[in-house]
């Protein structure tokens, strides 16, 4: 039978540090020295032979830390890339963000993800995004609802919580009812409001959403009362298909399919001139309504983003924008690409935060 060796006992520059001890780090590992003279019988063995192995360890340790730094896979690539939607699956937040995501993912060759995260008039997703690491991994499919959202009281930060990347696209919000609604015109529309104040109900995505400051602008300027009903973005049209509401306020992706099955149908337009992808909507200003609130959406990150991370970003939307399969997909939708590189698109925020914090003090949906 073989005896049993008692364990060696361990080295005492391995043992828990005392208060006095000197602590010596590398990037992966650390080490403690105890201080003074008498370093330990570890250390001190007549052959040397302690000292060679801690600087063999620490050499070690060195270049293994050295190598874990250099092997750190440079932007865009070290993980996914999250794009926050800020309204549900199947809105038109949500098409037009995934047909953004693929050009992104082919021109940055890395993933970027969408992610749905609705709520509070997009506050929710906002929010989240603010809160991430500002290191480009982590944007936000923004819109005039960061506006809205700040001055209806559904959020306490605001745009310049963010740094802007890029403008994509602009759409011009929509009056739509049934395929077989009785009223064939916006006029005739206007006309049954007024005899029937506050009966028929307008549908919206949202307390504090961009579509609802344009139902109240508009019906306000047009002098009709309404019944407006807040859903979730992705149920406004199943509300509508379905009965629940009599008119929908909402933007075109997310009727894209009914438009073309003929089962909605358009009165109006609640933009600054006819769209093109609509010709034959007029708008609400050519029927003496002098309300026009298109929406846009773009790319913005957390404030303190490093530049060269936007310019990356800004350039593969640009490229992505610019791209025949960004266009043909675009017009699927009934949206229209318009690009505005970072100076521009934040020039162009908050000009449009002060002129909706107005609008919505006028019609009193500011908090």
């Amino acid at each position: 039978m073989i005896p049993m060796r008692d364990s060696p006992p361990t080295p005492s520059f391995w043992r828990r540090p005392e208060p006095s001890a000197l602590s010596i780090g590398a990037k992966h590992r650390k080490f403690t020295l105890r201080a003074g003279y008498n370093l330990g019988s570890g250390l001190r063995q007549n052959d040397g032979s302690g000292w060679i192995r801690l600087l063999a360890w620490l050499a070690t340790a060195m270049i293994t830390g050295a190598i874990a730094h250099a092997q750190e896979a440079p932007y865009p690539k070290r993980t996914n890339l999250d794009l926050t939607v800020l309204f549900a699956a199947g809105s038109s937040a949500d098409v037009t963000a995934r047909l953004l995501a693929q050009g992104m993912t082919k021109e940055l060759g890395a993933n970027v993800i969408v992610v749905n995260r609705p709520g509070a008039g997009g506050a929710i997703g906002y929010k989240y995004v603010a809160g991430r690491n500002p290191d480009g991994y982590a944007f936000v499919w923004n819109s005039n609802s960061v506006s809205t959202a700040y001055h209806s009281g559904q959020m306490n930060i605001d745009y310049k919580a963010f740094d802007p990347v890029a403008r994509v696209l602009i759409e011009t919000p929509l009056i739509a009812v049934r395929g077989n609604a009785k009223w064939k015109t916006f006029k005739e529309l206007i006309a049954d409001m007024k005899a029937q104040p506050g009966k028929i109900t307008v549908g919206n995505s949202g307390i504090g959403s961009h579509t609802h400051i344009t139902s109240v602008a508009l019906f306000k300027a047009a002098g009709a009362e309404v019944n407006d009903i807040p859903y979730a973005a992705g149920q406004v049209v199943p509300a509508l298909l379905g009965g629940h509401v009599d008119v929908l306020v909402l933007l075109p992706g997310a009727i894209a399919g009914q438009l073309k099955a003929g089962t909605v149908r358009i009165l109006t337009a609640v933009s600054a001139q006819r769209d093109a992808l609509l010709p034959d909507v007029p708008t609400a200003q050519e029927l003496g309504h002098k309300v026009a609130l298109d929406a846009w959406r773009g790319i913005t990150v957390p404030k303190g983003t490093p530049r060269t991370v936007i310019a990356m970003l800004e350039n593969a939307i640009r490229q992505t924008v610019l791209s025949a399969e960004f266009a043909g997909g675009s017009e699927k939708l009934y949206v229209k690409p318009a690009f505005l590189p970072a100076a521009d698109f934040g020039k162009l925020i908050a000009q449009e935060d002060a002129e909706l914090a107005k609008l919505m003090q006028l019609i009193g949906l500011k908090k």
